[in-house]
């Protein structure tokens, strides 16, 4: 690995062109858009124009003028072949804990009898912090978590749902989605997919691996800014069968005639709750706009490629001192790599007064998010050159640099 290596490899990058669709700050790496995308050039006038002319000059005509109401179908149809599926399968609402737990509790109530919820070990924390909640709710209910490599034994008759993120956001393992939608389907069991770690950085075919349901956010990977409004994904034959827990007036039959009960709407909009957050969908619709004209297998490709060359980069650097906590094989991780060290926290503070921007995961995992659309191969060997300095010249021993309260 070199810097002319690094270099040669973003001249024939088919992608190099898009990172002028960002705004990034001189100087600096951003190596976390894992957590959080980077400004499109684009974001800001778009909200200018929905702020300033749709709701400054019309008010609330902009509902049928511009379509408000129709947001969060129509962008979620853009958002559609990133996805693989098809457009009246993907809803944009909520937050993704909220979504989760819709599809959870819906997905419990098409299974009766079945008492398991099934995830794995080290899921991401909000996630079972939401089945905890139904558990609470449902009486007779049990959360059972195993390790990733027991999942497709772990499945069966009880089994209600499996739950899963199809990237780790530790671990960085990327699920076989297809091998575990079929395990469980062999035993009638439903499935539910967590995909804010994969979403804009690996190719996904929900409906090609017969994936069930799934949700993720809009501000990692698609760009869609802080608090990005999440969407929600079922498959076509489901949804007339299923019913939300959290039922509002966006998903009322007949919303604007305020009956006194509720009657669902058809299809997937019976998942919608409460008023459409226009100023959010704005920006993850820019957020998307990002993916225009680009084939999402060139991302996968990239995604692999700046994560394999980092690695080699790393250790060929650092030597023994760090310890990879990723998978090795690009097929079997995402677009994130985690590198332990006893003093994580410490050297990711000193890169960070470097100018380049990892984050840092307990209790001693730094993780480094490459974003396809906008990380370069450079940057990579220059982060790893950074890592050897602060490791070797001992920058991390330094006071402000010590564990005081961790933000990422």
């Amino acid at each position: 690995m070199s810097l002319e290596q690094a270099r040669a490899l973003d001249a024939d990058d088919p992608l190099r062109e898009m990172r002028e669709r960002f705004v990034l700050p001189d100087g600096v790496i951003y190596l976390d858009g894992n957590s959080l995308g980077a400004l499109p050039k684009a974001t800001s006038p778009y909200l200018f124009d929905v702020i300033e002319r749709q709701w400054g000059e019309d008010l609330i005509t902009s509902w049928n003028k511009h379509g408000w109401i129709e947001w969060p179908q129509r962008i979620a149809a853009r958002l559609a072949p990133i996805l693989g599926a098809k457009p009246n399968e993907l809803l944009i609402a909520d937050s993704t804990t909220i979504c989760l737990f819709k599809l959870l509790g819906a997905a419990i109530a098409a299974r009766p009898g079945r008492k398991v919820l099934l995830t794995e070990e080290g899921n991401f924390p909000t996630d079972v912090y939401a089945a905890e909640g139904l558990i609470k709710l449902f009486a007779g209910l049990e959360l059972k978590a195993v390790p990733a490599a027991e999942l497709a034994a772990a499945v069966d008759a009880e089994t209600a749902v499996l739950f899963l993120t199809h990237v780790n956001y530790r671990s960085g393992v990327r699920h076989d989605m297809r091998a575990l939608n079929a395990a469980a389907h062999e035993v009638g069991a439903l499935t539910l997919w967590d995909l804010s770690h994969s979403t804009g950085a690996m190719r996904l075919d929900l409906n090609g691996s017969g994936c069930d349901l799934a949700v993720g956010c809009g501000y990692k990977y698609l760009n869609g800014g802080p608090g990005a409004p999440a969407y929600l994904y079922i498959a076509e034959h489901l949804q007339e069968g299923l019913h939300s827990p959290l039922p509002g007036w966006m998903g009322h039959a007949d919303p604007f005639a305020f009956g006194p009960s509720y009657s669902p709407a058809p299809g997937i909009n019976r998942f919608l709750t409460g008023t459409p957050s226009i100023l959010g969908l704005a920006a993850l619709e820019a957020g998307i706009d990002t993916f225009e004209g680009i084939d999402i297998a060139n991302i996968e490709a990239k995604a692999a490629a700046l994560t394999s060359f980092f690695i080699e980069a790393v250790e060929q650097l650092c030597g023994g001192e760090l310890r990879l906590a990723v998978p090795r094989e690009s097929e079997g991780r995402g677009s994130h790599v985690c590198f332990a060290h006893q003093q994580g926290y410490a050297i990711m503070q000193a890169l960070i007064a470097r100018g380049i921007v990892g984050d840092f995961r307990p209790p001693d995992l730094m993780r480094f998010g490459f974003a396809p659309l906008y990380n370069r191969f450079e940057e990579a060997w220059r982060t790893a050159v950074a890592l050897a300095e602060v490791i070797t010249g001992n920058e991390w021993d330094h006071p402000d640099y010590r564990r005081k309260q961790i933000v990422t």
